[in-house]
């Protein structure tokens, strides 16, 4: 946690009015601190370099970099990439000094070369702090201001609730295609790349923000609540004049707003049946099945006394490898469960995701491949529910009738930037299951990565 890196002693010793930084799990590359962001060079003019996402195209943009322009890669992060192809951008102004039209310019050229998802923040020495977001809106950033003594404060983050938390009122979300620079003295925005549609990640909804969020207009609480609602028709579907649910239990944190509304309009009681260890991190972005098994264990402790002897509908925000799901089903039965229904917020996962959410391989989806009875089996509940994406996506667009789809692609295969290929999955597939992560961990276990590579430019060993 941040927390834990950086202590009130540390943060005295920060001098100056500009400042960035990142908090970042791996979706690519691997988990060593070498690959911790944000990234830096020093020529031109001194970028550090923060990146929320991923590039499709990173191969591409690698190769380019080393054959056309001579740039050095340490790492396998796409987000050093993106720091090097801006950089490059700015060094054909050769000027000594820049202006916003450059930077503008610069950047124009990134949304003509990178493709993905991406959010970034950059800050150039002497000049001033730039954020943009990639033009299909898949990834959240926005800005706020506060005043102070000293003046007018600004910030730009990846979710509204961190401006909430430092006294900072929301100005509004970056735009997809849009970049906008602060400097001491102003604020500059320009839209570089008008994209048709918005397509904010849905996942963002489901799972990665916080409830008291509020990302392109749309407040992640009342999706929430939509989603409990449409998941309880689901529900009384699915179990018809049978239903023996005797109470509502959520799995903590994120599916408890959704669940607590599924309750109410199924008219039934909702406990807090699961207890959370506050000190484990998310199962979900854990490296290794073992790992993830291990700590929902060490995460959760089931109260006996929510669940001998009950008929149980537990809800959690989705299903991923099925890990965490089993172990909380089984967890249920070790307290006295007689029945465990098992309902998602989110349809079925089959498809990976390339936009910046570690999803595992295909093979390792729980869904893939299985009907919803199998998956029931698969995870040792009695019955499982799934939310309709239909009913997901009204969930969150009933608050925000600009957006008139979101990028759904872990649920139906739809990629909204093209151009992922069978053969572009493989390859990725083959870089994210459990045991290549391994061995890349063991691979790049010094902590530090020297200025040398392992391939030559033709991409044999040397």
């Amino acid at each position: 946690m941040v927390r834990d890196v950086f202590d009130q002693k540390h943060l005295q010793n920060l001098v100056g009015s500009l400042g960035i930084g990142h908090v970042r799990y791996p979706t690519a590359g691997t988990s060593s601190h070498s690959e911790a962001q944000p990234f830096y060079v020093n020529s031109p003019y001194g970028i550090v370099f923060g990146h929320n996402g991923n590039l499709i195209n990173a191969q591409e943009l690698e190769d380019f970099l080393d054959f056309n322009t001579h740039r050095h890669i340490n790492t396998d992060s796409d987000s050093e990439l993106l720091l090097n192809i801006f950089a490059n951008n700015l060094q054909k102004t050769n000027k000594v000094r820049i202006d916003e039209e450059d930077i503008f310019t610069a950047i124009k050229g990134m949304y003509e070369q990178c493709i993905g998802a991406y959010a970034c923040v950059a800050m150039v020495a002497g000049f001033g702090i730039i954020g943009f977001r990639d033009s299909n809106g898949i990834r959240p950033i926005c800005y706020g201001k506060r005043e102070s003594t000293k003046g007018t404060d600004y910030m730009i983050a990846s979710e509204s609730v961190v401006l909430d938390a430092l006294g900072f009122t929301e100005v509004r979300d970056i735009n997809p295609g849009e970049a906008i620079i602060i400097t001491k003295t102003k604020i500059t925005s320009r839209r570089l790349v008008v994209s048709k549609n918005i397509t904010p990640c849905i996942f963002e909804y489901v799972y990665f923000a916080r409830p008291d969020s509020v990302i392109d207009g749309i407040s992640v609480y009342r999706s929430r609540l939509e989603m409990g609602e449409y998941l309880a028709d689901q529900v009384v579907k699915k179990c018809g004049d049978n239903m023996d649910i005797d109470v509502v239990i959520p799995v903590p944190e994120t599916s408890r707003v959704a669940a607590l509304q599924a309750a109410h309009k199924l008219k039934l009681p909702y406990r807090e049946g699961f207890i959370k260890n506050r000190y484990i991190g998310r199962t979900f972005i854990m490296p290794g099945q073992h790992m993830r098994r291990i700590n929902v264990r060490r995460k959760l402790n089931a109260m006996a006394l929510e669940f001998s002897g009950k008929n149980v509908l537990i809800v959690d925000d989705s299903i991923v490898r099925g890990t965490t799901s089993k172990e909380i089903v089984q967890m249920a039965r070790d307290a006295g469960a007689k029945k465990v229904y098992f309902a998602s917020c989110a349809p079925p996962i089959r498809y990976p995701n390339v936009y910046g959410i570690d999803m595992p391989t295909r093979q390792e989806l729980v869904a893939y491949n299985r009907n919803e009875d199998s998956v029931a089996k698969e995870i040792g509940a009695d019955v499982i529910i799934y939310q309709k994406l239909d009913d997901l996506l009204e969930s969150c667009r009933k608050f925000n009738s600009n957006i008139k789809t979101f990028d759904c692609s872990v649920f139906n295969g739809e990629y909204v930037t093209g151009r992922v290929t069978s053969k572009y999955l493989d390859d990725l597939e083959n870089v994210r299951s459990d045991l290549a992560k391994n061995r890349m961990n063991n691979l790049h276990s010094p902590e530090t990565i020297g200025l040398h590579n392992d391939y030559g430019c033709n991409g044999k060993s040397l």
